[in-house]
């Protein structure tokens, strides 16, 4: 554990009188300074397998606004791409991957080059490792199976994830062996994180609304729930924040899930339920709409000191709901940072 890391005492399970704070996509195309990497760079994908500029926009949100913890610059696509399909970003239209996933080609995805191919990655926590200052945590992630899979079985992003639910129901054994591969490429890729110095592991499922509760378990919770369980068995002091964004009720299901430490809320999910429903068993993280954060003034200065006050007899991590939005004012984040920070 990093030595004086608020974050890191926070999400062990240690109350303190401030409040530890980082953002999702804190490092992102809402900053100027990013976007001049981002042009130096080429591609999106260039930017995440070069140590230089990755470690470089991980930094840059902490040398600005003072985080209480770094997350490691990369994609939850990268572990399809070392499975071996091909990764590409479509300017304005998000990524594509190729070919999409079928109950014929599954078998073909490969776990054994995730982490030859992903060690730029591994070079780039190295790097952050040596430059943070110790107050700060290094926040190590991963897509979760499911959320991965989804882009895997679509070819790119999708809105209604109906086709993927049809897939579980008609390819039961390929859906099977694909979220165990997933769960062995993810495991090794976090492994391999952790011994580059990674200090805390997110694990990201970001599509898991809209399942029924049998296939949100079989889906969602019992791989994400090995995953953190694999990697506990090897690095035990390793903490591990779960993000089911949109799983509302199904939250209390990941508390019940040792090896998971915190828990992160998404926007829609009431502060009052998951403090009397999480917080007795887990850390909470985030609550706060990153569009409140596009608007600022008053109305995001009293739904930041609501959140924050709603947590302030439990342990609480400062976060949002979802990631920073690329047309967010970086004066809002600085306004936000001083809220939060003000003598509660």
């Amino acid at each position: 554990m990093t030595k004086d890391s608020l974050f890191l005492k926070t999400l062990k399970g240690e109350q303190s009188l401030s409040t530890p704070t980082w953002f999702m996509r804190q490092a992102g195309r809402y900053l100027p300074e990013y976007r001049a990497i981002r042009a130096e760079a080429g591609s999106f994908t260039d930017l995440c397998y070069n140590p230089g500029f990755a470690t470089e926009v991980t930094l840059q949100p902490i040398r600005r606004y003072d985080m209480d913890a770094a997350i490691l610059f990369a994609d939850i696509l990268l572990i399809p791409e070392a499975m071996g399909m091909d990764l590409s970003f479509v300017a304005g239209e998000g990524p594509r991957l190729k070919p999409v996933v079928s109950a014929e080609n599954v078998t073909e995805l490969t776990v054994e080059r995730v982490r030859n191919h992903l060690s730029p990655v591994f070079e780039t926590l190295s790097r952050l490792s040596a430059e943070l200052d110790p107050s700060k945590a290094l926040i190590g992630f991963a897509g979760a199976p499911w959320t991965v899979a989804t882009y895997m079985l679509a070819g790119q992003g999708t809105k209604d994830p109906s086709a993927n639910r049809q897939f579980i129901y008609n390819h039961p054994k390929a859906f099977a062996e694909l979220i165990e591969k997933l769960v062995d490429a993810t495991t090794d890729y976090l492994l391999a994180q952790v011994e580059a110095g990674a200090e805390a592991i997110q694990l990201f499922d970001s599509w898991s609304a809209g399942l029924p509760q049998k296939l949100f378990e079989q889906a969602c919770l019992e791989p994400t729930a090995e995953i953190a369980r694999r990697l506990k068995k090897d690095h035990p002091d390793i903490p591990i924040i779960a993000f089911p964004k949109g799983a509302g009720p199904l939250y209390t299901l990941y508390t019940k899930v040792d090896a998971f430490d915190g828990l992160s809320i998404d926007t829609g999910l009431p502060w009052a339920w998951a403090l009397e429903n999480i917080s007795p068993y887990k850390t909470v993280q985030g609550g706060l709409d990153p569009l409140l954060v596009v608007k600022g003034g008053e109305e995001m200065a009293e739904a930041a000191r609501m959140l924050r006050d709603t947590f302030k007899d439990v342990p609480y991590i400062f976060n949002l709901g979802h990631g920073f939005v690329p047309h967010t004012p970086p004066e809002h984040v600085a306004d936000l940072m001083t809220i939060i920070r003000e003598k509660e």
